[in-house]
This record gives C-alpha cells, sequence and structure tokens, in this order.
C-alpha cells in the first residue's frame, strides 16, 4: 500500500502512475451475486456448463463487475491519511478489453491524470485505470475514474 498524508502530496505526482493494487480472485459466487444485485443473469456468466461449452471457454464476470472493483483497488492500494472523506464522481472513459473467466485474478493500476481544486480544500482527481488480469499482457478493462476527496 502506498500512503500520503496530504492531498498535496499525492497531486505532485500527476502524469504518474502512482500505485497497484494486490490481485483480486473472481468466483463464480461474485459473479452471481453480481448478476442478483443487476438482473443480469445472461448464461455466459451464470450457467457454468453452458459457458464452458461457449466462445470463452468458461463463465465470464460482467464488464461491470470488474469495473466495480475499482473502489476495491484504490482501497486496498492507496491511502491519503488528511482526508476525511472521497466520494466517487462518475467516469469519461471505459473500456472492456478482454473478458475475465471465473477463477481469474485481477488487480488495478492507477495512474494520477489530473487534481484540481474544489471546494472545501478539496481536489477532484482523474484517474487511469488499468485493469490486469494475471498472465495476460492485454488489460481487461481500462477507465477514466474520476473521485473526489475532501479533507
Amino acid at each position: 500500500m502506498r500512503i500520503f498524508q496530504t492531498l498535496s502530496e499525492l497531486t505532485a505526482l500527476v502524469g504518474q502512475e502512482v500505485a497497484v493494487s494486490d490481485w483480486i480472485a473472481i468466483t463464480q459466487e461474485q459473479v452471481n451475486q453480481f448478476a442478483e444485485a443487476t438482473g443480469d443473469h445472461q448464461w455466459i456468466h451464470v450457467d457454468v456448463e453452458r459457458a464452458r461449452a461457449g466462445p470463452f471457454g468458461a463463465p465470464i464476470a460482467h464488464g461491470f463487475l470488474t469495473l466495480s472493483l475499482i473502489p476495491r483497488f484504490f482501497h486496498e492500494a492507496l491511502e491519503i491519511r488528511e482526508v476525511g472523506m472521497g466520494v466517487n464522481y462518475g467516469l469519461n472513459k471505459v473500456r472492456f478489453m478482454g473478458p475475465v473467466p471465473v477463477g481469474s485474478r485481477l488487480r488495478g493500476r492507477m495512474k494520477l491524470l489530473g487534481s484540481d481544486p474544489i471546494d472545501r480544500q478539496g481536489r477532484q482527481m482523474t484517474w487511469e485505470v488499468t485493469i490486469e488480469r494475471e498472465g495476460v499482457a492485454k488489460p481487461v478493462c481500462v477507465a477514466e475514474s474520476i473521485s473526489r476527496r475532501y479533507p
């Protein structure tokens, strides 16, 4: 985990990769729970036997499940001690570039693209988050994520 005392310390790293998370295993249980929460019961995600015979050779995680791991990647890889609150502000760009078969391990690489002052001494931070699948050269997802942090 990379630890910063202040937002200013982090802001000095605009343009650089700031942190890399640990690997996270993707389980069928996670995929099933995501399907229940979203109502997306597409067979390539939840029908294990049919998915084994399908185009990916196994059930795969929903793209939005992969995307929803971004807060976890940040939580596990980065701490800013003098921040009292952070909120997700949205996304500018998202691309799903490869499947995530159940049993895969993923991690996030966070590059700080921008850090702009906002109200209450906060900062709006724009991040490029590259989600990698262990053992595969091409990322499975790249997203430009925007968060707001407040002291």
